[in-house]
């Protein structure tokens, strides 16, 4: 398997990813239970226009426009049977911008999860997954991509399918996690167990990390325990753009540029290679983004208070004394809706 992280690693030390996807395309006009991946086929000029503003703002990783690409989450569209040629062409036109960048910019195949749950706590079975992975993964690779992206993981043995889909069709994987309950995953994965998810696969990860969750602190501190506890790994950290608060109907996030420059800064010092921004995070907010890392020098490893003073209160950490989340099940949906 070519794998293009590490030879950009190589030259540039730590990659910049995109931004927000979902919350992006609302801006352009998507309707909330639409499904993004549609506008591959019905609006393509607009999902060129979402990976050339990012590579505009100097993204070195763009994913694709593909996360609900699964036949099981298509099926609440009716496109269950479109799975291949979806992906396909969300990869087409992310390897289309890349290709005229002028520069290496890596086009990642994003792969999210099904929305069904494994045996023994749904009906799904493992093989099932993987089949299902499968089929969206080969439609990427066919398109363009060269990596698989999975993210915003919370079962294990859903992200452990998702690998094994990768290996099977040929390319090199990253997966992430979302900590999004109390400091864990929703199925309870601790960020310091994230490194075994891919265990007895023939083919390792060639990154792993953390995505989505709740706010920027959050993520900071779920990477201090994805470093610690395995310092040479390569770590993925994807935050939401601060902090998502209902105005109204309408879902905003706390995060200023000046604030995701900071996140940027401090999660390079706490060991991040790949750092970008999940939902909230615009155009705007990648710019200050790419300034922040190309002016930073790495400084001595952030502790959790200094990420607080920095960026804020943590949510996980006010969840875990008093046993939820501290965000309203709504907020959760409608980000997890956006996703990115």
């Amino acid at each position: 398997m070519t794998n293009p992280i590490d030879a950009l690693l190589a030259e540039k030390g730590v990659l910049l990813a995109d931004g927000a996807t979902g919350t992006n395309l609302f801006a352009m006009g998507l309707e909330a239970g639409e499904a993004p991946e549609l506008w591959n086929e019905t609006a393509p000029e607009k999902i060129t226009a979402l990976h050339q503003n990012f590579v505009d703002a100097g993204a070195d990783i763009i994913l694709t426009n593909s996360f609900g690409g699964t036949r099981h989450r298509l099926k609440l569209h009716h496109a269950q049977d479109r799975v291949h040629e979806l992906n396909k062409r969300a990869a087409e036109i992310a390897r289309a911008v890349a290709d005229k960048a002028g520069r290496k910019v890596i086009v990642a195949g994003s792969v999210g999860p099904t929305g069904e749950l494994l045996q023994p706590l749904g009906a799904m079975t493992y093989d099932e997954a993987v089949h299902a992975f499968s089929e969206q993964i080969k439609g990427l690779k066919e398109g363009g991509a060269e990596i698989a992206w999975i993210e915003t993981m919370s079962a294990p043995d859903e992200a452990k399918a998702a690998a094994q889909a990768a290996i099977d069709a040929g390319m090199p994987y990253t997966y992430t996690v979302s900590f999004d309950t109390a400091g864990r995953s929703m199925m309870g994965l601790a960020p310091k167990d994230i490194h075994g998810l891919a265990e007895g696969l023939p083919e390792k990860p060639v990154a792993v990390g953390a995505n989505c969750g709740v706010g920027a602190s959050d993520i900071l501190s779920s990477l201090l325990d994805m470093t610690a506890a395995k310092p040479e790994a390569t770590v993925i950290v994807k935050g939401n753009c601060g902090i998502p608060e209902f105005r109204g109907t309408e879902i905003h996030y706390s995060g200023t540029p000046e604030l995701m420059a900071d996140y940027v800064r401090l999660a390079v010092d706490g060991g991040a290679k790949i750092i970008g921004g999940c939902c909230g995070t615009s155009f705007e907010h990648l710019a200050a983004m790419r300034h922040a890392l190309d002016a930073h020098r790495k400084s001595a490893r952030p502790t959790v208070e200094a990420i607080v003073e920095r960026i804020g209160p943590m949510r996980n950490k006010q969840a875990s004394q008093s046993g939820g989340t501290g965000e309203t099940s709504d907020a959760r949906r409608e980000r997890r809706r956006a996703r990115a």
